[in-house]
């Protein structure tokens, strides 16, 4: 027992000593990327370099910075996996490469540029293309500031300031289409992926050996299924239950499975998929459609002219009805999204008490004493949010299909 407890703390301080070397080689140390004049002094460079190392550890940004969706997964270091960038303009046309083109953020790439993960574009078209580096150090290469309310950013090249366009989305009205493979699009493809090879196998087992008692793998899906079938499916939606369990088994087990994989801390895991609020309410967006499409005329009938009802208060209620109707799959999205962040956040909370007590490697007992009280309960904590990975794919399941069954009763008057 004692060895296993060693075996963890030593894989888990190392893990967080990395977390520490990638902040300081973020965050901390000056860089010379080749546009910065290299006219000071050695002694003025050791005086830079101490203030640098002495730098106040910034947990907000450690935690902002791994729960957020970038292009790239970062191991340790300067050290990162990079991600197929795919960004379309009408201008440029298609414009493909690696994230690994912009140097954690410390280069432009055929005008576009790495802010936090998220992809801008330049305004300016005499930018110059390819590889550019750009003037700055640390976390300060973009500028940010705020004009006629909204957040504006900038870089600087040769001295000149060039203006960025907004992150490419939805309603952005960039010149730009955003289209690459992030940390969570990767993840969720990962996710459709390993789905898939699982239940061919089991499906084949079933094939080959009839009538053989499942084991192993084949036996946790059994149980895992016949879970949703008698304990969701049935009690939800009653006979109708095989028309939507292809639906609900694939929401539970995709979510259940990048719940797991967001806990794994290395490549290929630690991507916060169903942290991501853009994921949720999609999977959200999904379910409201099922809902509604397959609503039958009671259901709508119990919406807008409920029965049995006197006509002022039927007018008075249709709009509480209605908006409940987008109040449902919103409650969704925001319990997904909120629980599995809560639980990221607060594990990384506990792993940088190692380094604010440590005040960021410049005291050792601070960095064990932290490690004391941090480790214990990220263990503990560890274990709970192997726990709320399932019970947030089980809630997400049967909500939808209470909605399902709602929406698709006959009703009896």
């Amino acid at each position: 027992m004692i060895k296993q407890w060693f075996v963890y703390i030593s894989i888990y301080l190392g893990m967080s000593f990395g977390v520490l070397k990638a902040q300081n080689a973020h965050g901390n140390a000056p860089e010379n990327h080749g546009n910065q004049p290299t006219h000071q002094a050695q002694g003025e460079h050791a005086t830079e370099n101490h203030g640098a190392s002495a730098k106040k550890f910034d947990l907000n940004e450690l935690i902002l910075n791994h729960i957020g969706n970038t292009n790239e997964f970062h191991l340790w270091g300067d050290l990162s996996i990079p991600l197929p960038c795919i960004l379309y303009s009408k201008e440029d046309g298609l414009n493909t490469f690696l994230s690994s083109e912009w140097h954690h953020g410390h280069k432009a790439y055929n005008r576009y540029v790495s802010d936090h993960g998220a992809v801008r574009r330049i305004k300016d078209a005499s930018f110059p293309s390819g590889s550019v580096a750009l003037e700055g150090h640390g976390e300060h290469f973009i500028e940010h500031q705020q004009a006629n309310g909204e957040e504006v950013g900038s870089i600087t090249h040769q001295g000149k300031k060039y203006e960025l366009e907004k992150p490419s989305g939805l309603l952005a009205g960039t010149s730009f289409y955003d289209f690459s493979i992030t940390k969570n699009v990767f993840t969720m493809l990962l996710a459709a992926l390993l789905l898939f090879f699982i239940f061919r196998y089991v499906a084949g087992r079933y094939k080959t050996h009839p009538n053989q008692a499942p084991t192993g793998i084949q036996n946790l899906m059994e149980v895992l299924v016949m879970f949703i079938v008698n304990e969701v499916a049935k009690p939800m939606l009653g006979d109708r239950y095989l028309k939507f369990l292809p639906y609900l088994l694939t929401i539970f087990f995709f979510i259940l499975t990048c719940n797991v994989l967001g806990l794994i801390p290395v490549f290929p895991g630690g991507a916060n998929v169903t942290g991501n609020i853009a994921t949720t309410a999609a999977l959200a967006l999904i379910a409201f459609i099922v809902v509604n499409v397959n609503g039958k005329a009671d259901y709508w009938k119990h919406i807008f002219w409920m029965p049995g009802v006197p006509v002022l208060m039927k007018i008075f209620l249709a709009p509480i009805e209605l908006i409940g109707v987008f109040t449902k799959p919103f409650s969704l999205m925001i319990r997904l999204f909120a629980n599995i962040t809560a639980g990221h956040i607060i594990i990384l909370a506990l792993v940088g008490l190692i380094f604010v007590f440590g005040q960021a490697g410049q005291s050792i007992g601070g960095s064990i004493g932290g490690a004391a009280i941090s480790v214990p309960f990220t263990l503990f904590l560890s274990i709970i949010e192997l726990l709320v990975a399932f019970l947030q794919a089980f809630i997400f399941t049967i909500l939808t299909a209470s909605y399902i069954g709602a929406a698709t009763e006959e009703h009896h008057h």
